[in-house]
């Protein structure tokens, strides 16, 4: 029994852990790392080929983004997620393999004029097909044996729709272990999404510290202070602009928003519309929609016994070509456009600020964090200047922020998580946050509650069975500037797609070990022809 720690060791992003148990190789969580990294993560010990499974905790890119990647390398075990997370990452994995291509793309076009090497994605839409095909869905609160000793059950994180924190038991011989992998923890009263569900026991946790150093904001009646920035925003002839994250806070403004439609709440501008421009937005809200009677919370419930679509309503309209994207900003009438990504980084909103930004009249309103060195940062910050489409804007609309209803919990949520526990664990692993959170948040654990805890880096190696460290790893600095899983030159990439197929050929080999002597000498002779036809 033995757990690597590979990723959101130290970092908030890239979340993945490799589990070696009960004869399987298992990962939980194959995430894709985002923004700046402080350290090199290791690799997978195994090659993709021979890992039999991934639990995955819910569909961010974080979590999720790499298992394309891995079927890419040969993986072809199960995904077992939640049906939410299924059906979320359907989309959101399309998507990133749609980025990646584009993005590959994009350099080649300029590497072809610069004469230099062509690079290829990271993955593509094949890899991406091929990873959703693998998903295996778990209802909540399902045990479910995946495999002889091994039990899994998940319960909802309350993160995202479909997020889950997963308990696994393992019995090897006569040495049994519970470990809870937390997932990103939910905050609590959030708006469609139950809250989390609190865990009883484990010997072994796996947490996370995202804002283990902070309290949120409390923003008291959020469709309330909505109501009136909308309001102003109208009085004035403007319109509202929303950076937003496609899945998850876009649903969340629908939902304050019908509330503000329903109750009155926006005077003299009866019937406003409200876009949401953003193809991958407007998928999300569908399953959002699918997945109602099952996973929205009671408050949501409630209104779907009324007969009422707590996140649909008169005006909504949504934009899926880029002609309709366009469209939006040709119409006089003060509108709410709601369009990703978040943090202005990408996608239609630019074009939405082009548009709206040196318009006085207009307001755009922030409601999610806003990564350091991202145009969304600089508009809070205060730039009165900034560059579009190589253009340069004058800043002249209102530029707001409101608490938003943040989809992790704060440090006081984090506590009162691992508080629920009847028993103290053996040990508290604290991962997925910044470098000093992880330690802050693991010496609150030590020195507040009394509990074993450890914030290991990427690379340690813990046995589970005998509670100690079989490698203690030391932090690596990242020296390189480009971030990891950045499109590789193609030649490199090509050979190394050829290395990818040998791995998987040597993990089907040892999968087939114990096998009738028959198949295995077919199977040998095919393989020597393959070397004979391509040896030289």
């Amino acid at each position: 029994m033995k757990l690597t720690f590979l990723g959101a060791t130290h970092e908030v992003t890239g979340s993945c852990y490799y589990l070696e148990a009960c004869g399987k190789k298992i990962l939980i969580d194959c995430g894709m790392e985002q923004g700046q990294d402080l350290f090199e993560n290791v690799s997978l010990p195994v090659n993709a080929a021979e890992i039999d499974m991934v639990l995955l905790t819910h569909a961010h890119m974080d979590h999720s983004g790499k298992l394309p990647l891995l079927y890419k390398q040969g993986f072809r075990g199960q995904i077992i997620s939640t049906p939410g997370t299924a059906q979320l990452c359907q989309i959101m994995l399309m998507d990133s393999a749609h980025i990646q291509m584009f993005e590959a793309e994009w350099k080649n076009r300029k590497a072809a004029r610069a004469g230099r090497p062509l690079v290829e994605p990271l993955y593509d839409t094949n890899d991406a097909q091929g990873a959703i095909r693998c998903f295996v869905g778990v209802e909540y609160g399902e045990e479910k044996i995946v495999a002889p000793g091994i039990r899994v059950r998940f319960t909802d994180a309350g993160h995202l729709l479909g997020s889950a924190s997963i308990e696994v038991w393992l019995q090897e011989e006569d040495v049994s272990r519970k470990l809870l992998f937390s997932g990103d923890i939910g905050n609590l009263n959030q708006p469609l999404i139950c809250d989390p569900v609190y865990p009883e026991e484990a010997d072994y946790v796996v947490m996370e510290s995202t804002y283990g150093d902070r309290s949120h904001e409390h923003p008291g009646d959020y469709a309330a202070e909505l109501a009136k920035v909308i309001q102003r925003t109208f009085d004035r002839g403007g319109n509202l602009v929303i950076p937003s994250f496609a899945v998850g806070r876009t649903q969340e403004m629908l939902y304050f928003i019908r509330k503000i439609k329903e109750e009155g709440m926006v005077k003299n501008h009866d019937g406003f519309e409200v876009w949401v421009d953003s193809p991958l937005a407007i998928e999300a809200t569908e399953i959002f929609r699918k997945r109602m009677y099952q996973d929205f919370d009671e408050e949501a419930k409630a209104l779907l016994a009324e007969g009422i679509n707590p996140i649909g309503f008169a005006g909504l309209k949504t934009s899926v070509t880029s002609e309709d994207s366009k469209n939006i900003n040709f119409d006089p009438k003060c509108k709410v456009i709601i369009s990703a990504s978040g943090m202005c980084d990408a996608g239609r909103i630019k074009h939405h600020l082009k548009h709206n930004l040196w318009r006085p009249e207009c307001t755009v309103l922030f409601v999610g964090f806003q990564a350091v060195g991202t145009l969304g940062r600089s508009l809070l910050e205060g730039a009165k200047h900034v560059k579009l489409f190589g253009e340069e804007i004058e800043v002249r609309a209102e530029i707001c922020r409101m608490p938003g209803v943040s989809g992790h919990a704060d440090n006081q949520g984090l506590i009162r998580w691992i508080s629920s526990l009847k028993e103290k664990p053996k040990m508290v692993f604290v991962t997925h946050g910044e470098d000093q959170v992880c330690d802050l948040f693991k010496n609150r654990l030590i020195r507040e509650l009394g509990l074993a805890a450890s914030a290991p880096y990427s690379g340690s190696v813990y046995d589970l069975a005998q509670g100690r460290y079989l490698v203690e790893a030391e932090p690596v600095p990242v020296k390189k500037e480009e971030r990891p899983g950045a499109p590789v030159a193609k030649a490199a990439g090509i050979f190394a797609r050829l290395l990818e197929a040998g791995q998987r050929l040597m993990g089907v080999i040892r999968k087939n070990e114990g096998g009738a002597n028959k198949d295995l000498k077919k199977f040998t002779e095919e393989i020597n022809k393959l070397c004979d036809k391509w040896e030289r």
